[in-house]
């Protein structure tokens, strides 16, 4: 019985980095085509998903073995779940009733400007009422819920990644 396999994971990094190029296109775009600025935790869903594509991009170039693969699988769970955290976190913030939503802070730029990187990050997962505020969703879900529902799904390609096997040339 003949098995028809892809030899290396190539083009599976160069889709994954497509995808993830789609996406701050698609960031950039909302932010200077619609005009909506994003908050603090968007800014860091949006650096996890650079991570991500970089991850994949050196993946692609490299082509590596069996071993590297699953380096690269674990690097790309690794920022997906990461990222997903965020994501998770600025869906929950965006669920809060009214009264529970926190008072808005100071920019991302002026946090970076005047306080130690530990108590921006402590500051940036506090949330803000900018955190809260859902400007656009799609299908009744918000811009934070569409990159947890993309983070979840790079985290199925991080495994589908490591479970899957090189063919030898």
């Amino acid at each position: 019985m003949t098995r028809i396999t892809v030899a290396g994971a190539r083009p599976l990094y160069l889709g994954g980095f497509i995808v993830c190029a789609l996406l701050i296109v698609t960031a950039l775009y909302m932010q200077h085509g619609m005009g909506l600025e994003p908050c603090p935790l968007c800014i860091m869903q949006r650096v996890a998903v650079i991570v991500l594509g970089l991850i994949l991009l050196v993946a692609a170039i490299h082509n590596p073995g069996r071993i590297g693969q699953r380096l690269y699988a674990a690097l790309v769970m690794l920022a997906a779940i990461a990222g997903g955290g965020v994501a998770a976190r600025h869906v929950w913030l965006e669920n809060l009733p009214e009264d529970r939503i926190p008072a808005c802070g100071p920019g991302l730029d002026y946090m970076l400007e005047n306080f130690p990187l530990q108590r921006v990050i402590e500051m940036v997962f506090r949330g803000s009422g900018e955190c809260a505020e859902v400007a656009w969703s799609f299908l009744g879900l918000s811009i934070a819920g569409w990159m947890l529902v993309i983070f979840a799904g790079f985290i199925g390609f991080g495994i589908l990644l490591m479970m899957r096997e090189r063919v030898k040339r």
